[in-house]
């Protein structure tokens, strides 16, 4: 993810110092920081800690939690421009919904990235693989949401699979779960995306 705050992460940040600056980005709300200081240690680490792995995701999801709400409040006022034929207003509104949409697509192609190169690579329990294969999913999905034809058909072939493949992986690493609150949860919310996505639009 490109963000203005990339540059300025010091290469000679130590694992712990980027751990505990995402955490007091988290706590300051600037979750494109906390991104970018999650990808440095994720880039100079092995396999995660649950910890770093949590963290992680609520970078990700905090920062794409507010582009997915900004791209559906645009594209309703989008839909209610061109219901008015105010097609100044829907030049204006469609430019600015392109926009977010690319600031999606490059938020997603980060942290897809990061799963294929770094995490799902070093990941060495059962409990890690579900945990990422389903991130996998759920940024492919995100993808799917706002994209046409056939990359959409494209994102949502790459959402099915990756929760098909920890369903899979699940049942392969039974062993290394310990069924706690949070693994009990991640299964879930693994079963009822692919249930969903039995249909071309969920």
């Amino acid at each position: 993810m490109a963000t203005s705050a990339t540059a300025v992460v010091p290469e000679t940040l130590t694992r712990e110092q980027c751990l505990y600056l995402a955490k007091l980005a988290e706590q300051a709300e600037r979750y494109d920081e906390m991104v970018n200081y999650m990808n440095a240690l994720v880039t100079g680490a092995g396999e995660l800690t649950v910890e770093e792995r949590n963290i992680l995701s609520v970078a990700y999801k905090n920062l794409i939690g507010s582009k997915r709400a900004a791209w559906r409040i645009i594209s309703s006022i989008e839909q209610k421009e061109e219901s008015r034929r105010n097609d100044v207003h829907v030049h204006l509104v469609k430019a600015y919904r392109r926009k977010v949409e690319s600031e999606l697509s490059e938020l997603c192609a980060s942290l897809l990235k990061l799963l294929d190169s770094h995490l799902l690579p070093s990941a060495t329990s059962g409990e890690s693989r579900v945990f990422y294969l389903k991130m996998k999913g759920d940024y492919h999905r995100y993808l799917a949401e706002f994209m046409v034809g056939d990359d959409r058909k494209k994102a949502t072939e790459g959402s099915l699979l990756a929760y098909k493949t920890a369903q899979v992986r699940f049942q392969f690493d039974l062993a290394d779960f310990s069924f706690n609150f949070e693994i009990i949860r991640l299964i879930v919310t693994i079963e009822f995306p692919v249930v969903g996505m039995n249909t071309e639009i969920w």
